[in-house]
């Protein structure tokens, strides 16, 4: 259960507006500086989650409860993090929820990985494959500020020579080569389990489908998601100017345990 109050030590996300908000520890001494003035964080200590609070200069901020969103958002980068658009899919197309056994490459700095710790804990594990010490590291301390980091384990490995778990529930990637991966998943997913994949060119994903197609993978489908928002305000409702439109191509699969022998005749 979520703790209603800020403690020393929480993780807290100041709002000023939808595109200015702030992910900060609230730490004894320790105070943010923006553009609007600065927020003593000490001051937050057993608030609320909700409470408003006012910098130096008076202007207003919010202190609210990080949701996953957040902190997938406020994660330390070395490459582009996927959008939660895709995300949503990747988690929804795989299957995967409390107990499952998931691998996953390649880490990156982590913000699919996050997502996929959040659904499968308490009880499941993440089996991450990274070949990039240095993006590991990252991605370590991103779990970590999310509390999800002891329902992972990172492997500095190359998932395209081999993947070590078997009987895992989904194999999910998000690396330049896929394709390459999708014999040593078959062989690590129980039967029916689940592979997504998520690749930025249709160059990509047509190799990825061949190779799933040749190994026994059945249910092949790939989509793409694009996202609109609204800019809403009453008599001035309309689609905003600027969409996040393509980010890449989500390619999931089942997998087969028998071959169909076609019938003679």
């Amino acid at each position: 259960m979520k703790k209603e109050r800020i403690t020393e030590g929480s993780e807290v996300l100041l709002y000023l507006t939808p595109r200015r908000t702030y992910l900060v520890k609230v730490e004894r001494g320790k105070s943010l500086h923006t553009h609007k003035g600065f927020v003593q964080l000490d001051s937050l200590i057993d608030k609320e989650y909700g409470t408003p609070i006012a910098s130096n200069t008076g202007v207003e901020f919010y202190a609210l409860d990080p949701t996953l969103r957040d902190y997938i958002f406020k994660t330390q980068r070395q490459t582009q993090i996927m959008y939660p658009k895709d995300i949503a899919l990747i988690i929804m197309f795989s299957g995967i929820g409390p107990g499952s056994k998931v691998v996953e490459a390649g880490t990156g700095t982590g913000a699919l990985t996050t997502a996929i710790a959040h659904y499968i804990k308490p009880t499941g594990k993440v089996y991450s494959y990274e070949i990039r010490p240095e993006f590991i590291q990252t991605a370590q301390k991103n779990l970590e500020r999310a509390g999800l980091e002891k329902f992972v384990k990172i492997k500095n490995k190359d998932v395209t020579q081999e993947i070590d778990e078997k009987n895992a529930d989904a194999v999910i990637l998000d690396l330049a080569t896929p394709w390459l991966v999708v014999p040593h998943a078959y062989r690590a997913l129980k039967g029916s389990g689940t592979i997504v994949s998520f690749s930025p060119t249709i160059d990509q994903v047509v190799k990825t489908v061949e190779a799933l197609r040749e190994n026994k993978f059945i249910g092949v489908e790939t989509v793409e998601c694009l996202l609109r928002g609204m800019q809403v305000e009453r008599g001035k409702t309309r689609p905003e100017t600027l969409m996040t439109a393509h980010t890449g191509y989500i390619t999931y699969a089942r997998k087969s345990t028998e071959k169909i022998e076609k019938r003679k005749g």
